[in-house]
Protein backbone atom coordinates (compact mmCIF):
# COMPACT_ATOMS: atom_id res chain seq x y z
CA UNK A 1 0.00 0.00 0.00
CA UNK A 2 1.45 3.43 -1.37
CA UNK A 3 0.19 6.29 1.71
CA UNK A 4 0.64 9.61 1.13
CA UNK A 5 1.07 11.83 4.43
CA UNK A 6 0.66 15.80 3.67
CA UNK A 7 1.74 18.74 6.28
CA UNK A 8 -0.49 21.33 4.93
CA UNK A 9 0.36 24.87 4.64
CA UNK A 10 -0.26 28.13 2.12
CA UNK A 11 3.30 28.85 1.97
CA UNK A 12 4.79 25.47 2.66
CA UNK A 13 3.09 22.07 2.10
CA UNK A 14 5.34 18.86 3.08
CA UNK A 15 4.35 16.04 1.32
CA UNK A 16 6.00 12.11 2.55
CA UNK A 17 5.56 9.02 0.52
CA UNK A 18 6.01 5.84 1.76
CA UNK A 19 5.41 2.55 0.97
CA UNK A 20 4.04 -0.32 3.34
CA UNK A 21 4.59 -3.68 2.63
CA UNK A 22 3.10 -6.40 6.09
CA UNK A 23 4.76 -4.22 8.73
CA UNK A 24 7.42 -2.19 6.84
CA UNK A 25 7.65 0.92 5.75
CA UNK A 26 9.79 2.27 2.98
CA UNK A 27 10.51 5.74 2.08
CA UNK A 28 9.52 6.80 -1.57
CA UNK A 29 9.70 10.50 -2.02
CA UNK A 30 9.49 13.22 0.01
CA UNK A 31 9.26 16.88 -0.83
CA UNK A 32 7.32 20.34 -0.65
CA UNK A 33 5.15 22.34 -2.56
CA UNK A 34 6.03 26.73 -1.95
CA UNK A 35 4.21 29.27 -2.88
CA UNK A 36 5.43 32.80 -3.12
CA UNK A 37 4.30 35.15 -0.21
CA UNK A 38 3.61 38.17 -2.36
CA UNK A 39 1.03 36.32 -4.43
CA UNK A 40 -2.82 36.53 -4.52
CA UNK A 41 -4.61 33.67 -1.93
CA UNK A 42 -6.21 32.49 -4.49
CA UNK A 43 -3.33 31.75 -7.32
CA UNK A 44 -1.35 30.19 -4.29
CA UNK A 45 -4.14 27.78 -4.16
CA UNK A 46 -4.34 26.99 -7.45
CA UNK A 47 -0.88 26.25 -7.19
CA UNK A 48 -1.30 23.96 -4.14
CA UNK A 49 -3.96 22.14 -6.17
CA UNK A 50 -1.95 21.56 -9.08
CA UNK A 51 1.13 20.44 -7.78
CA UNK A 52 -1.13 17.89 -5.59
CA UNK A 53 -2.40 16.69 -8.69
CA UNK A 54 1.02 16.01 -10.55
CA UNK A 55 1.87 14.45 -7.12
CA UNK A 56 -1.10 11.78 -7.15
CA UNK A 57 -0.54 11.50 -10.88
CA UNK A 58 3.35 10.62 -10.64
CA UNK A 59 2.90 8.47 -7.28
CA UNK A 60 -0.23 6.67 -7.38
CA UNK A 61 -0.87 6.82 -3.90
CA UNK A 62 -3.35 4.26 -2.70
CA UNK A 63 -4.47 6.48 0.27
CA UNK A 64 -4.12 9.76 1.63
CA UNK A 65 -3.98 10.70 5.20
CA UNK A 66 -3.84 14.73 6.22
CA UNK A 67 -2.86 16.45 9.53
CA UNK A 68 -6.09 18.27 11.09
CA UNK A 69 -6.07 21.89 11.64
CA UNK A 70 -4.08 23.46 14.57
CA UNK A 71 -5.62 26.30 15.79
CA UNK A 72 -3.40 28.90 16.97
CA UNK A 73 -4.02 32.95 18.45
CA UNK A 74 -3.58 33.84 14.78
CA UNK A 75 -6.88 33.10 13.04
CA UNK A 76 -5.74 34.16 9.67
CA UNK A 77 -3.33 31.47 9.58
CA UNK A 78 -6.03 29.45 10.48
CA UNK A 79 -8.42 30.28 7.69
CA UNK A 80 -5.41 30.11 4.84
CA UNK A 81 -4.22 26.77 6.50
CA UNK A 82 -7.75 25.41 6.14
CA UNK A 83 -8.03 26.77 2.65
CA UNK A 84 -4.95 24.93 1.58
CA UNK A 85 -6.54 21.64 3.14
CA UNK A 86 -9.73 21.90 1.32
CA UNK A 87 -7.60 22.23 -2.34
CA UNK A 88 -5.87 19.29 -1.02
CA UNK A 89 -8.51 16.96 -0.20
CA UNK A 90 -10.16 17.94 -3.04
CA UNK A 91 -7.56 16.69 -5.50
CA UNK A 92 -7.72 13.92 -3.75
CA UNK A 93 -11.04 13.34 -3.77
CA UNK A 94 -11.28 13.73 -7.41
CA UNK A 95 -8.78 11.04 -8.32
CA UNK A 96 -11.05 8.34 -5.68
CA UNK A 97 -8.66 8.21 -2.80
CA UNK A 98 -10.06 8.06 0.72
CA UNK A 99 -8.62 10.62 3.22
CA UNK A 100 -7.84 10.01 6.62
CA UNK A 101 -6.85 13.29 8.83
CA UNK A 102 -5.20 13.25 11.95
CA UNK A 103 -4.77 15.37 15.17
CA UNK A 104 -1.54 16.76 16.15
CA UNK A 105 -1.56 14.53 19.14
CA UNK A 106 -2.34 11.61 17.38
CA UNK A 107 0.83 11.76 14.89
CA UNK A 108 3.30 12.95 17.80
CA UNK A 109 1.54 9.85 19.72
CA UNK A 110 2.08 7.28 17.14
CA UNK A 111 5.55 8.44 16.10
CA UNK A 112 6.99 8.84 19.34
CA UNK A 113 4.59 7.36 22.11
CA UNK A 114 4.19 10.04 23.65
CA UNK A 115 1.21 13.11 22.54
CA UNK A 116 3.14 15.79 23.57
CA UNK A 117 6.24 15.57 21.91
CA UNK A 118 8.47 18.17 20.45
CA UNK A 119 9.38 18.67 16.87
CA UNK A 120 13.31 17.01 17.51
CA UNK A 121 11.74 14.13 19.06
CA UNK A 122 9.35 13.32 16.11
CA UNK A 123 12.23 14.18 13.24
CA UNK A 124 14.61 11.67 15.18
CA UNK A 125 12.07 9.06 15.27
CA UNK A 126 11.39 9.74 11.48
CA UNK A 127 14.87 9.23 10.60
CA UNK A 128 15.49 6.09 12.67
CA UNK A 129 11.64 4.39 12.26
CA UNK A 130 12.25 5.01 8.05
CA UNK A 131 15.97 4.39 8.25
CA UNK A 132 17.17 7.74 6.73
CA UNK A 133 20.95 8.78 6.54
CA UNK A 134 19.01 12.13 8.08
CA UNK A 135 16.47 14.14 9.15
CA UNK A 136 14.05 14.90 6.08
CA UNK A 137 14.53 18.52 5.38
CA UNK A 138 12.64 21.35 5.37
CA UNK A 139 10.36 20.16 8.26
CA UNK A 140 7.47 20.04 6.51
CA UNK A 141 8.48 17.21 4.64
CA UNK A 142 9.51 15.52 8.03
CA UNK A 143 5.89 16.38 9.39
CA UNK A 144 4.31 14.77 6.39
CA UNK A 145 6.25 11.61 6.40
CA UNK A 146 5.18 11.55 9.89
CA UNK A 147 1.27 11.84 8.70
CA UNK A 148 1.84 8.82 6.31
CA UNK A 149 3.40 7.05 9.27
CA UNK A 150 0.63 7.74 11.47
CA UNK A 151 -1.68 6.74 9.33
CA UNK A 152 0.39 3.07 8.85
CA UNK A 153 -0.18 2.68 12.48
CA UNK A 154 -3.56 3.50 12.58
CA UNK A 155 -3.82 1.62 9.68
CA UNK A 156 -2.45 -1.70 11.02
CA UNK A 157 -4.25 -1.72 14.72
CA UNK A 158 -7.60 -1.01 12.85
CA UNK A 159 -7.42 -3.69 10.51
CA UNK A 160 -6.44 -6.21 13.58
CA UNK A 161 -9.37 -4.95 15.56
CA UNK A 162 -11.90 -4.63 12.26
CA UNK A 163 -12.24 -1.02 13.58
CA UNK A 164 -13.90 1.44 11.42
CA UNK A 165 -11.88 4.93 10.50
CA UNK A 166 -12.20 6.83 13.16
CA UNK A 167 -11.83 10.41 11.10
CA UNK A 168 -12.90 10.48 6.98
CA UNK A 169 -13.62 12.74 4.63
CA UNK A 170 -16.79 11.97 2.57
CA UNK A 171 -15.59 11.16 -1.16
CA UNK A 172 -17.94 12.49 -4.01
Amino acid sequence: MRILGIDPGTGITGWGIVDKEYNRLQVVDYGCIRTEANTLNQRRLCEIYDAALLLLQEYQPDEMAIEELFYNRNSTTVISVGQARGVLILAAAQRGLQVFEYTPLQIKQAVTGYGKADKKQVQFMIKNMLGLTAVPKPDDAADALAVAVCHSNWQRANHWQGNAPAQTSNLV
